[in-house]
Order: structure tokens, then sequence, then C-alpha cells
């Protein structure tokens, strides 16, 4: 039985969730004010697992990752750049969830908008100041901590402890340090909505609170993120949801561990922040999923070169052994008594194999062990294929689809997506004048300067432009007078 270590009650649990064959699951998605960085890549494979062993076991997991439009530091960054604060927001969004896709983690079945839920926050803060676990302040409404007895339970602090290290910044306008803002009054030039309190925007933590139960109910049964936003992040979506609706809000709450580069602390201060696009310059998607699947979720790891180095190996490993099995696989089904006792035996050290995976996953998604369970299956594989010149080809279907089935798990063995390389497509946008940075406009105005070379019988501009989109990862084709393209 799948059992699932839960931060608030901090044990493992059986996982039983509300409706038998359903799962409900939420997880804290990016504020987009910047690139999506190996650090949010950690989250999101590390969930992406759970959610694929979920599926693997007969679940419908319907998952569904936020998307914060609305934050000061979106607010600071737009103004920066002299642009509007959503529009700004939704570029970086776009090249977010575009950047964790091309490094092959699945989508999620829904990504709900700050900016699109005002109405069902306003109904919320409202809700709670009627309950009196808020209360207005010239403008801003901000929950009393207080008044819920029970703040603290998922960060196991008590609230002497909580009001030790709270401050009231200033132009807040709270009673008590360690309250929050559930509302914010408008400021100049900030996106701003009406409200029962005056204009103004929602304060950070309530959107997951009413985005979350609007799509799946109350209780979730399952909400995650990363460590550092179990306080107060998500102390604070307990306290709102709960007072709110009077049940409980989550009955499992998961948590992925820290990542470091090179034993350092990710920040910008030493500068060793990695975006994911970056890192996929630079390394194998695969190779990067497979990395942070090495360490079990809830444990802290260390992004090195070697690290990726002994990844790109290992992935290697797997690749060949899958291979070996395609080259004598056949679509056919079989009997097992129409195999040798080699061939009984082989099938009967398969399915140990994937026993030994299942009971891996079962505790608490032990990754590390599944690992060594894919590694099983390469050793008494080769072993097979050596031994055995010409193996039942249903036979080897079938281990291969085992195979495959729990690498996909892992997230690996999938079928990469192909991947534009948008630095060299910029830089050679840009040597021919083109500023757009939009894929699609770059690749195409490049395609029109080309087909103005050829016309002009300008062969060699004609072919450097060709090379040049293929060395980015664009492929032309030249039908009659059109040239069309893709992806390579």
């Amino acid at each position: 039985m799948l059992k699932i270590y839960n931060t608030l009650t901090r044990k493992k649990e059986p996982f039983i969730p509300l409706e038998a064959n359903k799962v409900r699951m939420y997880v804290c998605g990016m504020t987009t004010y910047s690139d999506a960085h190996i650090g949010h890549a950690r989250t999101y494979v590390a969930f992406d697992i759970i959610r694929r062993y979920l599926e693997y076991k007969g679940y419908e997991v319907f998952y569904v990752q936020n998307i914060t439009d609305i934050d000061d530091k979106i607010i600071n960054a737009a103004r920066e750049r002299k642009m509007d604060a959503l529009e700004y927001s939704h570029y970086y969004a776009e090249r977010a969830l575009g950047d964790i896709s091309s490094l092959g983690v699945k989508e999620a079945s829904i990504y709900p908008k700050a900016s699109e839920h005002i109405n069902e926050m306003i109904e919320m803060v409202d809700k709670l100041v009627k309950k009196e676990y808020a209360y207005v302040s010239e403008g801003d409404v901000y929950f009393s901590v207080e008044k819920f007895q029970e703040y603290g339970k998922l960060s196991g602090q008590n609230i002497k402890q909580i009001k030790v290290g709270a401050r009231i910044s200033p132009g807040e306008k709270k009673r008590s340090p360690e309250d929050f803002a559930l509302w914010k009054a408008a400021k100049p030039g900030e996106p701003k909505w009406k409200s029962p309190w005056g204009e103004g925007r929602p304060g950070w933590h309530i959107e997951c609170s009413v985005m979350s139960s609007k799509y799946l109910g109350i209780p979730l049964d399952i909400h995650g993120g990363g460590q550092d936003l179990i306080f107060p992040h998500h102390e604070n979506e307990i306290a709102q949801a709960e007072a709110a609706y009077s049940k409980r809000f989550v009955n499992y709450w998961m948590h992925s561990g820290m990542l470091k580069v090179e034993g350092e602390k990710m920040s910008k201060s030493i500068g060793n922040i990695i975006n994911v696009r970056e890192a996929l310059e630079r390394w194998d998607a695969e190779a990067i999923r497979f990395f942070f699947a090495s360490y079990h979720y809830r444990s802290p790891a260390d992004f090195s070169e070697e690290a990726l180095k002994n990844a790109e190996n290992a992935v290697k490993r797997l690749r060949i052994a899958r291979e070996k099995l395609e080259e004598v696989a056949e679509d056919v089904g079989f009997e097992e008594d129409e195999l040798d006792e080699r061939e009984k035996n082989f099938l009967k050290e398969v399915e140990e194999v994937r026993k030994k995976f299942e009971r891996a996953m079962d505790d608490d998604f032990n990754t590390p062990k599944a690992m060594e369970s894919l590694f099983d299956f390469v050793r008494i594989s080769n072993k097979f294929l050596m031994e055995r010149k010409n193996p039942h080809g249903g036979l080897c279907n079938y281990a291969l689809n085992e195979f495959i089935k729990m690498a996909n798990v892992l997230t690996l063995l999938q079928e990469e997506k192909k991947r534009v390389k948008e630095e060299e497509l910029k830089k050679l946008a840009h040597k021919y004048g083109i500023k757009s940075d939009n894929v699609k406009e770059m690749v195409e105005e490049l395609i029109m300067i080309r087909k103005r070379a050829r016309e002009e019988k300008n062969y060699k501009l004609a072919d450097e432009i060709r090379d040049g989109l293929r060395e980015a990862g664009i492929e032309l084709e030249d039908v009659g007078k059109e040239t069309k393209w893709r992806i390579a």
C-alpha cells in the first residue's frame, strides 16, 4: 500500500484519497517575474514523478498548479522595464511554462492565474472579515493570527515562537507583527481592483487557498510545494481556508527538499542561479531529470557538473538496454508454457524487479531505491540477451514495455520534446536586424530575408540563413515557392 510522509503529522501515512480512483492534487506554482530556474525544476520534477506514479497505480489525477501574476516582485520588475505588470508577468509565465515543458515535465491539468480569480478572493476575504478572523485597517485587510488557535501546526511552531520572529514593515497597518495581509490598498502605478474596502489587490497567500478550493474542493487530497513554503505561505493557507470553511483544508501535505549548486545555496549575491533554459543548453534534459530522481524528493540535492556527468552516463546505460531489447522485441503475445526454462526465469526476474520498484515507490516515493530496480533490470536483461541469441520476441517485448513503464514513472526513457535553441535563434535574428524575440516571428522574418536573397540569386546569404536556422534547431523545407519550417 502506498504510504506518504505527511508534513502536518510528521509521519508516513497510508494514502487514502477522498474518492477511490481519483486524486486531487495542488502544487504551488511560480511567481512569474523572471525565468524558471533549476530550483523550480527540482520541485516540479519531484511532483511530476509523484503524479506519474499515482497514474501508474491507476488513479485519475487532477493536478492544479497556480501562476502568481500579481506580486511586489512582479510590479517592481515591470516598473524597471516600463511595462504593464500583467503583461510583464504573462510574458514570463509563457517562458517559464515553456522551459519546464522543454525539460520533459508533464503539463498540469490547469494553470489558474491569480489575476483571473480576484472576485473569488474578495469573497473569501469578506467571509473572513465577517467571521472576525480578519480586520480592515485603512484599506488593507489583515488576518488576525491569534484568532486561529491552531496556527503553527504545519511548521511545528507555537504562537510565542512566531511572535519572536515577526516584524511590522514600513507601510504596514496591522495590529500585531504576526498578522498577514489578505488585501492591500492600492498604491500609485500598481494593478488594482474594486473591493468593499476600496481599490487594491490581493495578498500573496490568499490566492492558493481560493484557487485550490475552487478547482478541487476541500479537503484536498495532496497539497505540495518546496520546503521553503511551509512557513509562512502554507501555514497561512491553512489558517485562511480552515477559518473560512470550518473544515480540514488538506489531507496530505508534501514538501520537496532544497537544491544547492556546488554545495552553495542558490542566491543572486553569489551569482549561482542557473535558469532552466541555461541548464538545457549545457546538459541533456533526461540527464537533468535523472539527477533529480536520484534524490528522494524530501532530501536536499546538490547540483554539480560531476553529478550531471554521472547522470548522463547512467542515462546512456538505460538507453542502451532499451535499444538491445528493441532489436529483438516483437509485438506478439506469448503463453508462459511456450517458453523454455531460461526464458521462464527471465520472466520471473522481470516481475521481481517490477515488484521491487513498486515497493520502493509505495514507500513515500523512494526514487533512489526505485532507480536501483531499473539497473537491476539492465543487469538481468543484458545477461539474458548474452545467453540467448534468439530469444522469444514476445517475451522481450513484454520485458521492454515493463522497463519503459517503470522508467517513465521516474520521467526517464520518454520521448523527448524537440526544442528550439532560442539564444542561437536570437543571435541570428538580431544579426539580420530583426528586433522581435518571439520564436515564430523571428523564424518567419528570417525566411522572408532568405526568400529575397534567393530571388536576387544571393545563394551564399540564403545558405547562411538556412545553416544558422539549422544550428538553432529549425529545419526548412522548400516546397515550390513556399518554405515550410519545423523544429528539428
